[in-house]
């Protein structure tokens, strides 16, 4: 089980009630189609990788629709992808934290050729892209446009050789750290190690913008999230994380965070697992993690009554269920605070293990544009929500890649930072 799957699996035991028929009025359904024809939906982060490695041995087969049974179910395929409007994916390339060094970077590789075959499988509906203008094209051409995201600056094993041969196969963003801290950057997760950025870290920003290569703060402590905004040069992203002032979990961002992020020009990109979006949720996770440690620690070496033991606990505590009301109330936050050039959508789907009602699958997307609309939101700021907001970031981001292409690559090491 990847240490991932390890730090989510509690949020799986939160009881989802069936989801009731959700449905968009045939004028509202016709106003978000004509949006998301003129502008692509481009979704921050799916983890759709991880489960072909973790659960069907880099198998790309069988992904044309969801109708085939599967023991481990799917919250990614060609039909609902098509059912949900995706203009454009950034695939994540996710390795566990744990995995370090040499290794890191085999597995990294791996995972990028998964995504290559992914595309190459489906070629009616997918399209590798590079740039801001090839996911124009590609969502003009009616397919998504397909980009690669690296999840953990532990995957490039303390090499920006590496950074680069990531970044000419495709990669267009990496996220800091993930659940642990590495070599360069404190994660969100982690107790501090460096208080933000080491020396390396900050070299690592530095060629990002040089090559390109969008900087992702989730998953990252609030002091490399600083650190990263005072030393990159192109606007930043987060690539799946929510409002910490309504739901106060680590991975997701304060209010002065979001101010920051706005001055830089970047984006955050709403993240849909439950726990980092309903507070209630968050809360019951940790208050069954406790219950479990508890039974585990009054009855060790009987499994019968631990199971039993919980199981009465959760009778007698309700799981909350997250909403799609709930995700919107984020979005509607990061936009009140940031601005509405800077939120995004970036759902974790594949990489969760429960979502809010509707969303569980990359089919759900018009039901929340249909909750923005309910809710007053105009035809050019769901725009931007959908993916005009990442097309500006990522257009700046090769602008100032371009300004620095007389740069030499950079020499920098874990042992010789500068």
């Amino acid at each position: 089980m990847t240490m991932k799957k390890m730090l989510l699996i509690a949020g799986a035991l939160v009881a989802s009630a069936p989801a009731a028929a959700q449905t968009i009025p045939p004028h509202v359904q016709a106003r978000i189609d004509r949006i998301l024809k003129a502008t692509p939906l481009i979704d921050g982060h799916n983890d759709l990788p991880e489960q072909l490695r973790e659960n069907y041995g880099l198998s790309v087969e069988g992904l044309a629709s969801g109708t085939a049974q599967r023991a481990h179910p799917l919250m990614t395929d060609m039909a609902r992808l098509h059912a949900g409007r995706v203009g454009a994916q950034f695939w994540s390339v996710y390795i566990s934290s744990d995995v370090t060094g040499d290794e890191a970077i085999r597995e990294t590789l791996e995972q990028i050729d998964t995504v290559k075959r992914l595309v190459k499988a489906y070629p009616n509906d997918l399209a590798l892209a590079r740039t801001a203008d090839h996911i124009v094209r590609i969502h003009r051409s009616g397919r998504v446009a397909s980009l690669i995201g690296v999840e953990g600056g532990h995957q490039i094993g303390g090499s920006l050789a590496a950074l680069r041969a990531y970044y000419d196969l495709g990669a267009r963003y990496m996220t800091l750290s993930h659940f642990k801290n590495n070599e360069f950057a404190d994660s969100a997760t982690d107790d501090p190690k460096y208080h933000g950025l080491n020396a390396f870290g900050v070299a690592v920003v530095h060629e990002m913008n040089r090559l390109g290569m969008l900087v992702d703060l989730s998953h990252v402590s609030d002091d490399t999230m600083r650190d990263a905004l005072k030393e990159s040069r192109a606007p930043v992203i987060f690539s799946h994380s929510s409002a910490r002032a309504l739901d106060d979990h680590p991975r997701n961002v304060p209010d002065d965070i979001l101010r920051l992020t706005a001055a830089n020009g970047g984006v955050v990109m709403v993240n849909f697992y439950s726990a980092y979006v309903s507070n209630g949720v968050r809360l019951w996770t940790a208050d069954h993690a406790g219950e479990e440690a508890r039974a585990k620690a009054l009855f060790p070496n009987d499994p019968a009554r631990r199971k039993a033991e919980i199981a009465s606990w959760e009778q007698a505590h309700t799981a909350p269920v997250a909403t799609i009301a709930q995700v919107a109330d984020h979005i509607d936050h990061i936009a009140k605070v940031a601005g509405y050039d800077h939120v995004g959508i970036g759902g974790d789907l594949d990489g969760i293990d429960v979502a809010p009602e509707g969303l569980a699958s990359v089919a759900g997307y018009p039901l929340l544009f249909a909750e923005l609309i309910r809710r007053g939101w105009s035809d050019a700021n769901l725009a931007k929500l959908a993916g005009g907001n990442l097309l500006r970031v990522l257009r700046q981001a090769e602008a100032i890649s371009a300004s620095m292409k007389n740069e030499a690559p950079s020499m920098a090491t874990l042992d010789q930072p500068k």
